[in-house]
């Protein structure tokens, strides 16, 4: 509001008594007075304050009320301050006429009519409480329209997330469900026509692999999807308990060497001592599946090696591939959400969920990972763990 902003007032005079009884006159609520003995001295506090007013003596030795003014206009930063000249000359002088043509607002003929200074005076100090007003809202409109707009970019942003998500879960839930249903239809068709030998122990083992990888892969997208949901909320179940992570490591490689050695990756572990430690082992297992999925997935058939260690204290487990590397320019993002090492090219499946529950797993442990990557020489993902997970 106008009269909560503090106006500036500026009395120029070379007389003492002149100012304390000028500044008797303009003191008021909200109003700060600064007294200036010379033109000089008047520029200088100009160039230190904002004035709402200035009131100029016209007769002052060395600058004058006239060259001060001229000055004043010269400046940007004195140009608007609005100048009353007063001064004790005759009007036969015609300074008024002279002052007006100077850039002054208004001229003042001692002896000073008290009422008539307040007036002119409480004038222009509410003019300026009103333009400061002005100027502050028409800041915060300006701050609200920038909000709004990067709350639009942001709502825009989520939608197409939204979309893209909406699209990548039918279409990696599609795939599986049709493999299903595909093998469903041509076990019927056999069973239709008689043909025991579709069926023998050894290929109904087989199909019972494969529909046993067609289940997992759809659970695994809807666990990744709910760990989501639950990192969201905060309510990621955390369960730590001693374990070993050499031998936690050892049980994960042995569950995908067969998925490696279908791809044609060599994969080796290099676990030669006990990590031990109090984590959630089934949090763990997560994200060394999850970082050893990649591996395997962006590795090019390449051998991909897991290390588990320990180094200044700390649990340390490193899966490197020789793989197609990432950009550095990609190399904090695929950390996100729905983001992959290619962005919307990449044409390896996934909802580019995993390495975000990765990290957010290492992170709930009070640890950290890194990537050290470069294209066409593979990556290192490194997670870092203290001995004991941090209460949660």
């Amino acid at each position: 509001m106008p009269h909560k902003i503090e106006s500036k007032l500026l009395l120029v005079d070379d007389l003492h008594e002149n100012l304390v009884a000028l500044d008797a006159l303009v003191r008021g609520p909200q109003r700060t007075v600064f007294q200036a003995a010379s033109g000089e001295a008047a520029l200088a506090m100009m160039l230190e304050h904002e004035f709402a007013l200035a009131l100029v003596d016209v007769q002052m030795p060395g600058m004058n009320g006239f060259e001060l003014a001229e000055l004043m206009r010269g400046t940007e930063r004195t140009r608007q301050i609005p100048i009353i000249f007063v001064s004790a000359a005759g009007r036969e002088l015609n300074y008024a006429f002279k002052g007006y043509e100077s850039g002054a607002v208004d001229f003042l003929q001692k002896p000073l009519d008290p009422h008539v200074v307040r007036s002119k005076v409480s004038i222009f100090v509410e003019l300026y409480a009103n333009r400061r007003a002005l100027m502050r809202e028409v800041e915060h409109q300006s701050a609200l329209v920038h909000e709004l707009e990067a709350a639009r970019q942001e709502l825009e942003r989520a939608v197409r997330m939204r979309d893209d998500f909406m699209s990548m879960v039918s279409h990696e839930l599609r795939t599986p469900l049709n493999t299903l249903l595909l093998e469903s239809q041509l076990r019927k068709l056999h069973l239709a026509r008689g043909h025991s030998a579709s069926f023998t122990p050894q290929k109904l083992l087989e199909m019972a692999e494969r529909d046993q990888r067609q289940i997992q892969s759809m659970v695994r997208l809807i666990d990744d999807m709910l760990d989501v949901t639950r990192l969201r909320n905060g309510r990621l179940s955390m369960k730590p308990q001693p374990c070993d992570l050499a031998v936690l490591a050892g049980r994960v490689v042995d569950t995908l060497r067969q998925q490696a050695e279908s791809a044609g990756v060599a994969l080796s572990l290099d676990a030669p001592a006990p990590v031990h430690g109090v984590w959630d082992e089934f949090r763990l297992e997560q994200v060394l599946t999850n970082l050893l999925t990649n591996a395997l997935r962006y590795g090019g058939g390449e051998p991909v090696h897991v290390q588990v260690d320990s180094i200044d204290g700390l649990a340390r487990m490193q899966v490197r591939d020789r793989g197609q590397g990432i950009a550095p320019e990609d190399q904090a993002r695929i950390f996100g959400q729905f983001e992959r090492a290619h962005g919307d090219r990449s044409p390896v499946a996934g909802l580019g969920l995993g390495l975000f529950i990765t990290r957010e797993i290492v992170q709930a442990h009070g640890g950290r990972i890194e990537v050290q990557s470069q294209l066409g020489e593979g990556s290192t993902f490194t997670v870092t763990l203290p001995r004991e997970a941090p209460p949660r």
